[in-house]
């Protein structure tokens, strides 16, 4: 700092730490040399994690911002920088996760010539964030910043990506902080929750659905109070079934992979849904099928905090915009009233504890008997991350998730996201919650890298990385829709257990039912030691999924 001139990255550094930014996620790049410098200055306030690519450190920054509510922040360098980190962004995009990418550019000077490296964020990330920009004055970054956390944050939660030319942060200007961005949600109007209330108070199979991001743990608390207070089944959209106690008597299980087929059909019963939060997207409507378009035939409450997703794929009978926060706070502050679906929701909760009870898995390695050990061994505030593929059901079906916040999982389904989750979720719990990973073989080999972040930064989560040599989501439609015409989702395996040792990680392979809980003793031990942990379980392709197997596809 020179005459009260600083930088463009100093300032730029001055405007994460204004908005509470304690961590960034990066992999360091030349293009950004004068924000690694602030960083360096301002070490005492933001920690830097330090990635070993830029796909698992924009999934640190995601997983960061779901669990803690805060923006997420992950600086790559440009052009492959930037297209490797794409991977994260389309995950905070379709999860509604807060979140700001920073990607050095290549100086202004160089600009639209295709200079080495060189990319155009708005291009790139234009139809995958709320907002992309490049930034080419430096006295402008507290008046960008500030809108880049306003909007990662406020309405329906997403992802910004900001371009920033290296020329630009080294540029020595003087120019004033901006404050901190207040975060906007709208607040729903008194006179659509009455009329939500009389509409419900009608109903004789009301339902339900929850979702989306920009969640809180008051406001889960609030959405309980009201579920409870009403008495309505209540079902959690895909990978959001940390939202509602798992064990309360109105929980009614989860729209996601695993879904069980009775939950569907109570759907189709219900002659009245209120979805909060939730785009009722692709998965939690099994294809858009459960919930007629552009009409559906049910009434439907919808509930958002974007004003653009109401009436964009379904016309609800009763629109409300609101944050999920503002909306449960009203809801539950709704006098119930004479509650005449009480059987009803009892029959909708009795599907869902007769979904949890498991279908036979051949083999000897059972992974009915390792989620029932997980559950009797692990507390209920372990962060529990998943990966994408079917070996997810098992965390999805037999999991009970009694507090918000302790589910990390992408809900775009992206391979690879569950290591790095778990390593930025370690970081933030330093030991004081477990963190437990599960994650496919195929999964792992993407981005299990980061594993070495975890031993850097002294992250201690366990990885349950389940092995059964092929792309199992994969191998599993093939068998479906082209019988004996299986290509291309085999695998040929390292020896994982050995892998994870080479890191500096405590390492195991179990093959046996019997080996399972000793094996997870010396690997909880490990963690409890600050050492991170993978356990590999061998399972059998021929258990292809929580309810069936490859022979009963083939027979069907």
């Amino acid at each position: 700092m020179s005459n009260g001139t600083r930088s463009g990255g100093a300032i730029l550094v001055d405007q994460l730490v204004i908005n509470g930014v304690r961590r960034v996620f990066l992999v360091p790049g030349e293009s950004y040399l004068a924000a690694l410098d602030a960083l360096y200055e301002r070490d005492d306030s933001i920690e830097s994690v330090v990635c070993r690519q830029e796909g698992g450190a924009a999934f640190m920054a995601e997983a960061h911002a779901k669990l803690t509510g805060e923006v997420g922040i992950c600086f790559v360098t440009r052009g492959p920088g930037a297209c490797n980190a794409a991977i994260g962004v389309h995950t905070a995009m379709q999860d509604s996760t807060p979140m700001i990418l920073l990607i050095g550019q290549v100086g202004r000077e160089m600009r639209h010539r295709e200079a080495f490296q060189e990319i155009d964020v708005d291009r790139l990330f234009g139809w995958t964030t709320k907002w992309a920009v490049e930034v080419n004055d430096a006295r402008r970054l507290p008046e960008i910043m500030a809108r880049a956390f306003r909007v990662a944050a406020g309405g329906r939660p997403g992802p910004v990506a900001i371009s920033l030319p290296e020329d630009m942060l080294e540029d020595m200007v003087a120019v004033a902080d901006a404050p901190p961005a207040p975060v906007l949600a709208p607040f729903p109007d008194p006179a659509l929750i009455a009329e939500m209330g009389r509409r419900i108070a009608r109903a004789r199979r009301p339902l339900m659905i929850v979702g989306g991001g920009g969640w809180t743990a008051a406001a889960a608390d609030d959405i309980r109070r009201f579920a409870m207070a009403w008495n309505l089944p209540t079902a959690c959209s895909f990978r959001r079934q940390d939202y509602v106690d798992n064990e309360l008597p109105v929980y009614a299980g989860e729209l996601g992979t695993a879904v069980d087929k009775r939950l569907i059909a109570r759907i189709r019963e219900a002659d009245l849904i209120l979805a909060v939060g939730t785009r009722l997207s692709e998965i939690s409507t099994q294809g858009y099928t459960l919930i007629d378009i552009p009409v559906p035939a049910v009434p439907l409450i919808h509930v958002h905090a974007d004003l653009a997703e109401l009436g964009r794929v379904y016309q609800p009978a009763l629109a409300i915009e609101a944050g999920p926060c503002e909306f449960a706070a009203a809801a539950a502050a709704l006098p119930a009233p004479e509650i005449g679906w009480s059987a009803w929701t009892a029959a909708v909760r009795a599907d869902y504890v007769a979904s949890t009870r498991p279908d036979p898995c051949p083999g000897p390695l059972d992974m009915n008997a390792v989620m029932a050990h997980l559950a009797a061994v692990l507390p209920e505030e372990t962060v529990m991350v998943n990966d994408a593929g079917n070996f997810s059901g098992w965390l999805q079906r037999f999991w009970c998730y009694r507090r918000f916040k302790s589910q990390l999982g992408p809900c775009n389904g992206a391979m690879g996201y569950a290591v790095p989750a778990a390593v930025g979720a370690a970081i933030e719990c330093a030991g004081e919650r477990p963190v437990v990973a599960f994650v496919g073989d195929g999964g792992f080999l993407m981005t299990g890298q980061e594993l070495a972040t975890a031993i850097r930064h002294g992250a201690a989560p366990l990885i349950i990385l389940i092995d059964n040599a092929a792309f199992g989501t994969i191998r599993m439609h093939q068998e479906r829709h082209y019988p004996g015409r299986v290509v291309a989702s085999d695998l040929s395996n390292p020896d994982f257990a050995a892998l994870a040792q080479a890191y500096g990680a405590h390492g195991e392979t179990v093959r046996e039912t019997a080996g399972f809980a000793p094996a997870l003793d010396r690997a909880l031990a490990a963690t409890e030691r600050g050492q991170p942990a993978l356990l590999c379980l061998k399972l059998s392709i021929e258990v292809i999924s929580t309810r069936t197997t490859l022979a009963a596809l083939r027979a069907s």
